[in-house]
């Protein structure tokens, strides 16, 4: 049901005067710091936080010791950690915003060492808490710890009935800090709390609309709250309001086979009208920019909606009503008609009225929660990060960056399944044990873009994955998922910024580089990268000498090598097996020769030593300091393959001069670029 009041007129004047992701002083050549300098506290303060903080941190030594004998608390220890660093990073980043905020340290540390002395004793309470908890896990992207804040219904108990569970994903706030963020989890439920559902607030890792590692961060928040609390996985919603509607969006259309229900409030939807709307920007992407925007533009997704029940909600008079208003326009082409909520003469906030309305919608959709083998499923994807939508996945495309679309369905009553594919070469049918719908006495037929096929036989446990694969526009059968050779698959397909969404390693040079000019640039730029890592990430980028990289570093991570093959020993090693070959003279990408004395490559390709996992040469993630004032502009900035002119200054928008930028193909190979 469309509710449609606001006039064309009042959504325009309201888009530059409401804040969406930071003032109007969005300026390339003169940018803020983000997160901003904070305030100055007493000599006092400081020297008393600092003792607070040296003391519970010998108290984690000591328990990280005592407790390696006993595994399943250990386990728990980040949930001490996270208050820990919380103050320690306010304190040595001067990330003090607020006087009243040394009050709140204090009552940080104070919980901090409430709960090393209950993991000493073995008794950890908050773990069975109700109410308004903090918890924390360790990252596998770099090892950190990252908060998460839980509203935990009165109705809990440990091994008792599953619950439903409502995301919360937070609006932009430039002053949100570790310390910052447990305090508003210590104090405040939030927006919505359904009755007997679990609300996991996520930190995102700060101010990244839930992108790259902010998006990382979402699963695993919910993989560290499936195992210490009962989640029915078939009744998860996702719901956020301004920078967390974007979020929102993003994650209901990407990840649409997930969620029983999603309800964005405001926020962007995609990219380029976005910013020429609230930032009146005007935009002159690169070609592979433009492409790029694919990876996130919730707009380009929309038809995956088709299989998540969806709320969107916008007040009348926010400019942030575009966000809902692209999306109608984007599922109206699908033939869908957008559910869509109207704050009568409302500003940038939810009218007391739509959130009874929206509560009651979808309260009505949890109950019945979500289908994980619905008989039609519609799907699209421009790459294979972004690969399965409920029983249907895709494991190869024709070309990345080109509209992909799967449309399956089950006929129970004829034992097939039909599907109609685009831009699709690879693709599996996969339902878990117990879900399978047709009749396991008999085999399934399996029409193809109009090819019929046997599928094989469905198990007696009712699970049944069957694969197929193209070649020479016929399809087959496939007997296992194994990849024919160095090909794009999910998790391996690059663009750049990919690299920083799973565990990742420095590598920095040890050895004398080729020339002083690149020697300088790559020290500054791994600075760099390690510094806005910090800043933007909220984790500390992981750094290891070429000369000390280990066989397990290559076994479990993505290392991102810096310098040039003179410098950097590990380089140096796997130099004739990267599709560039880089001398002192010359530096040849393709077809096409560079000066090495002042070009440098940058890129992504599976790791020759573990085609796995990512090699990434010269790069940390892409978007840069003029970037973090608005979110809509952390999108990757280049593709799986540059050439860096560092004769041209760096500046907040760009490593030097982009001489050469381009995609690999399916096979990870240089192709002819536009």
């Amino acid at each position: 049901m469309h509710h449609r009041l606001a006039l064309t007129a009042l959504l325009l004047a309201s888009a530059m005067a409401i804040r969406a992701d930071g003032p109007s002083d969005n300026l390339a050549d003169k940018v803020r710091a983000v997160p901003p300098p904070g305030i100055s506290i007493s000599d006092a303060d400081r020297a008393e936080l600092e003792k607070g903080v040296a003391d519970l941190g010998e108290e984690i030594q000591s328990l990280r010791t005592s407790l390696k004998s006993k595994p399943a608390l250990g386990e728990l220890l980040p949930d001490v950690e996270v208050f820990h660093k919380a103050v320690h990073w306010a304190l040595i980043y001067n990330e003090f915003y607020r006087s009243n905020e040394v009050r709140e340290a204090r009552e940080e540390l104070r919980l901090g060492h409430e709960r090393a002395e209950q993991l000493r004793e073995g008794k950890p309470g908050w773990t069975t808490q109700t109410g308004l908890v903090v918890r924390g896990y360790r990252s596998r992207v770099d090892g950190s710890v990252q908060p998460y804040g839980l509203v935990v219904p009165g109705s809990f108990v440990p091994d008792g009935p599953a619950h439903r569970l409502d995301f919360w994903f937070h609006g932009r706030g430039e002053n949100l800090t570790e310390l910052d963020f447990i305090n508003g989890r210590l104090k405040s439920p939030g927006e919505f709390t359904p009755r007997d559902a679990f609300v996991l607030h996520l930190y995102g890792r700060y101010c990244n609309g839930s992108r790259f590692a902010g998006e990382t961060d979402a699963f695993e928040a919910l993989e560290h709250v499936r195992k210490h609390y009962p989640i029915d996985e078939n009744r998860l919603l996702v719901r956020g309001f301004s920078l967390g509607g974007a979020s929102c969006w993003h994650f209901a259309t990407h990840y649409a086979g997930l969620w029983a229900a999603a309800a964005p409030g405001a926020g962007f939807s995609e990219t380029a009208e976005f910013l020429k709307i609230y930032q009146n920007e005007k935009l002159a992407p690169a070609w592979y920019e433009k492409k790029l925007w694919h990876l996130y533009d919730s707009t380009d997704y929309a038809v995956n909606l088709f299989n998540c029940p969806t709320v969107a909600y916008s007040g009348e008079i926010d400019g942030q009503k575009q966000a809902a208003d692209m999306m109608a326009k984007a599922l109206a082409a699908e033939g869908m008609q957008m559910t869509h909520i109207i704050g009568p003469q409302t500003r940038h906030a939810y009218h007391p009225l739509s959130k009874i309305e929206i509560n009651r919608r979808l309260d009505e959709i949890a109950a019945r929660g979500r289908n994980p083998v619905p008989d039609h499923v519609r799907f699209t994807t421009w790459t294979l990060r972004y690969n399965k939508m409920l029983w249907v996945q895709v494991d190869r495309l024709t070309q990345h960056w080109e509209r992909a679309r799967i449309d399956a369905e089950i006929d129970r009553a004829a034992q097939t399944i039909r599907a109609s594919t685009t831009n699709v070469e690879a693709l599996s049918f996969v339902m878990e044990s117990g879900t399978c719908p047709l009749d396991n006495t008999r085999r399934p037929r399996v029409l193809l873009d109009g090819q019929s096929l046997e599928g094989p036989a469905i198990e007696t446990d009712r699970s049944w994955t069957a694969r197929f694969k193209k070649t020479d526009g016929r399809w087959a059968l496939m007997n296992s998922s194994a990849n024919d050779g160095l090909e794009k698959r999910h998790g391996l397909q690059g663009p750049i910024d990919d690299a920083f969404m799973e565990s990742f390693i420095m590598v920095r040079p040890s050895g004398k580089p080729m020339n002083d000019r690149i020697g300088e640039w790559a020290a500054k730029e791994l600075y760099h990268a390690v510094k806005q890592w910090r800043s933007e990430f909220r984790g500390e980028a992981p750094v290891v000498d070429d000369d000390a990289v280990s066989d397990e570093n290559i076994a479990s991570s993505n290392l991102i090598l810096w310098g040039d093959p003179k410098s950097n020993k590990l380089l140096a090693k796997i130099m004739d097996r990267l599709p560039i070959r880089w001398d002192e003279q010359k530096l040849a990408m393709g077809a096409k020769m560079f000066d090495s004395s002042h070009h440098v490559p940058v890129l992504i390709f599976p790791n020759p030593l573990n085609p796995k996992h990512y090699v990434v040469l010269n790069s940390g993630f892409t978007f840069r300091e003029y970037d973090y004032l608005n979110n809509a502009r952390q999108v990757p900035k280049l593709p799986d393959f540059g050439v860096i002119d560092i004769a041209v200054p760096v500046s907040s928008r760009s490593p030097g001069g982009v001489a050469e930028a381009g995609f690999f193909n399916e096979k990870w190979e240089i192709t002819s670029q536009p």
